[in-house]
């Protein structure tokens, strides 16, 4: 069953409240109001009708409760500004404009907190809730010290958490003391602290309550069982002395999903005819200024005697088709059932392997936790003897599981974890053959010559000694296994452990839409500084390695790259490589000139011959010989197995007839090869290459006049060109 929660909020309304004090510019109704606010919209925005919230307003203007008229005195000037129950939107903006100053001091805390015990009790009854009373005051009104012991023996009595937040009270633990306070207010924050004590509650100052609301709360989350049933080794129902364990399964890592938007349209006043039928969607609280969007789908299908070309076809006539080439297969229901893979629920162990040979980049996903049923002695001490053998051993298991009948089977690694109170095995999904990524990269610390021979040192490739050395030093210095500092100020604890670090998106989003939500006009906050905290290392960690760091770039001579230079490179003029060598004389020996293009290294080759070219024909020339490489790979292309190279290629030539202002020599190429293409004459049917092109249109289109250069092509013909 869902928690239940009643809070009421005690909210001091008296004419002081409407005061700036200690330097700020909001009044303190404003500032204390911030905590509340926060609070509320938390609770609006989980909506629970099981937690409610109720609001008594305290040195107001007008008497609206209760007590005063059932007992007719001892309860003036305090006001009931909503009853307990849930909250929505609507409701909280409606509160907002009843939260103003008064013209008056008088009225009494205590009472109020006598009639928010009186609603709590009415509401819950001897019901299960969680009770609580928020008290928000500045303590400048006046506090009756009478019957404080029957009070707070109520207060006790009724399982209530009462919470006094004072604006400039002072608290020794946070460290605030407020100057040239008044007699009357000191009087009352010890009354208040006093009354706090008696029924154990909780007493501070507002600074320290409204600085911790930028720290993010996370979501308390009842466990979610995935698997309840037998843990087995073996078949229990043909062997004997087969093991089985009953067993639970729990999350313990579930990804928390970030709130996605709706969409909602900006309401106006519907005229007769389009006044909905049925009111406001089912679910969704109107608002005054937005309103719900209704989705609708159609399914449409070619059919040449319908008007417009196309025919509307019902949801229910619509048929399952798996994607096979450019085609479909169509599966009827009845035989889409046979083909699923029939599987019961189970949970059984089918192998164990030693923990050192397995890798862990093998986890798949979530965490799951598996602990014995629920008083089940039996299954407690089976469980503790399976787990205690694995921790001895050094082992995993193995697991398949099926956590519903027909659902698809997993495997799992089970991994034994104990504590002194607490025993479970952690689990983690395994890949199959087909989700695993197999690449080949080089290896870091050796070099493979094309000759087949093999260096571990003395290459410009491989790390030399002080490298090392030096690249471990800045990794020791940088250790943040304990850089953050204890109570005692010594530095002992880990930096960014997960319990500290929070998601950025989720809680940045939840900020904002509860600030939207309280002040719908007003500019959004500034990004709280705990989610920015660990963006960069810490700047007293990184000032200690900055030696350590200087040292590293010296010895792995470290260069900055200039920026890469924008428009058209300059005749004449050559950018200066970082080593020093002179590009342009080493190409312009003669034996290192080339008249033609190799096929086999066709990209370099282009790229020398094009910026080697002293004139227009030598470039034309090059574009030219590019030009039939592309169509002798396309002709010589067994199905699509060279299709890459040759849209590479493509992508290369259009990318260099840009740079050096030769439109024309790409475009009449590319048309002529669309001609090609769609006529079989490059090696039969190649209309898929076709649709390759089409697709990547952005980069392989004709130069058009939005691009750089003295193209004749507008943008309506790039565009056609592709059309027809």
């Amino acid at each position: 069953m869902a928690d239940k929660e009643a809070t009421v909020y005690v909210i001091d309304l008296g004419l002081s409240m409407g005061d700036c004090h200690n330097g700020r510019a909001e009044s303190n109704l404003d500032w204390g109001m911030r905590y509340v606010w926060d609070k509320i919209t938390t609770t609006v925005a989980a909506s629970r009708k099981t937690w409610t919230v109720g609001v008594i307003g305290v040195r107001t203007d007008e008497t609206n409760n209760p007590l005063q008229e059932q007992v007719g005195e001892g309860y003036e000037n305090i006001s009931v500004l909503r009853g307990l129950g849930p909250m929505n939107l609507n409701e909280m903006r409606s509160l907002q404009a009843l939260i103003n100053p008064s013209s008056t001091q008088a009225g009494d805390s205590i009472s109020a907190i006598v009639i928010a015990i009186e609603m709590i009790e009415n509401f819950t009854k001897k019901l299960k809730y969680k009770r609580q009373i928020v008290l928000v005051t500045d303590g400048e009104g006046c506090v009756d010290p009478d019957d404080l012991d029957e009070i707070s023996s109520k207060i006790k009595g009724c399982g209530i958490e009462l919470v006094v937040l004072g604006i400039d009270f002072d608290d020794a633990e946070f460290g605030f003391k407020e100057e040239d306070k008044s007699s009357q207010k000191k009087a009352n924050e010890g009354l208040l602290k006093d009354l706090v004590d008696k029924c154990d509650g909780l007493y501070g100052t507002m600074a320290e309550a409204i600085d911790e609301l930028e720290i993010p709360r996370i979501k308390t989350v009842r466990p979610y069982k995935t698997y309840d049933g037998p843990l087995t080794l073996g078949n229990p129902a043909k062997h004997e002395d087969a093991m089985s364990i009953s067993v639970e399964r729990y999350f313990k890592t579930h990804k928390a999903t970030i709130p996605p938007a709706s969409r909602v349209v900006m309401k106006t006043e519907p005229s007769p005819s389009q006044a909905p039928e049925g009111g406001e969607m089912e679910g969704v609280e109107p608002t005054p200024t937005f309103a719900a969007v209704k989705n609708a789908r159609t399914y449409k299908v070619n059919d040449p005697e319908a008007p417009g070309g196309k025919r509307d076809v019902e949801f229910e006539s619509l048929a399952k088709g798996y994607e096979y080439g450019r085609t479909a297969v169509h599966i009827s229901e009845s035989e889409h059932n046979i083909t699923r893979i029939e599987t019961t629920k189970c949970f059984t162990i089918l192998g164990f392997i030693p923990q050192q040979k397995y890798d862990p980049f093998l986890n798949m996903g979530e965490t799951c936790v598996t602990v014995p049923q629920r008083f089940n002695d039996a299954a407690a001490l089976k469980l503790s003897s399976l787990i205690h053998s694995l921790q001895e051993l050094e082992t995993y298991a193995v697991a398949r599981i099926v956590t519903k009948d027909m659902k698809e089977p997993s495997l799992i690694l089970l991994a034994p974890h104990i504590e002194r109170d607490f025993e479970c095995l952690y689990d983690v999904p395994l890949p199959f053959a087909e989700d695993v990524r197999n690449y080949q990269f080089p290896p870091l610390d050796k070099v493979v010559t094309v000759t087949g021979k093999t260096i571990v040192k003395d290459h410009r490739l491989l790390p030399d000694d002080e490298l090392t050395e030096a690249m471990d030093d800045y990794v020791d210095v940088m250790d943040i296994s304990h850089w953050a500092k204890d109570e005692d100020g010594n530095r002992n604890l880990e930096y960014a452990a997960v319990e500290d670090v929070f998601c950025p998106p989720l809680h940045r989003i939840n900020q904002v839409v509860r600030h939207r939500a309280i002040y719908p006009d007003q500019p959004l906050p500034p990004v709280p500084a705990v989610l920015l905290k660990y963006s960069n290392p810490p700047e007293d960690l990184a000032a200690k390695a900055k030696s350590r760091l200087e040292d590293l770039i010296a010895e792995a001579k470290v260069k900055k790259v200039p920026p890469k230079a924008k428009g058209r490179p300059t005749k004449g003029h050559k950018t200066q490589p970082i080593s020093g060598l002179d590009v342009d004389a080493l190409l312009s020996r003669p034996e290192n000139k080339h008249d033609t293009i190799d096929p086999e290294n066709a990209i370099p080759g282009f790229k020398q011959m094009v910026e080697g070219a002293g004139n227009e024909p030598k470039i034309e020339d090059a574009a030219k010989q590019m030009g039939d490489i592309i169509r002798t790979l396309i002709t010589d292309s067994f199905g699509d197995v060279k299709y890459d190279q040759a849209l590479e290629d493509l992508g290369v030539l259009r990318d260099y007839m840009v740079k050096w202002e030769f439109p024309d020599l790409y475009n009449s190429f590319l048309r002529d090869l669309k001609t090609r293409l769609l006529s079989g004459e490059l090696g039969g049917d190649r209309r898929d290459l076709w649709y390759q092109l089409k697709g990547a249109r952005a980069t392989l289109g004709l130069i058009d006049k939005n691009t750089p250069g003295p193209s004749t092509v507008t943008p309506e013909e790039a565009e056609e060109f592709f059309q027809k």
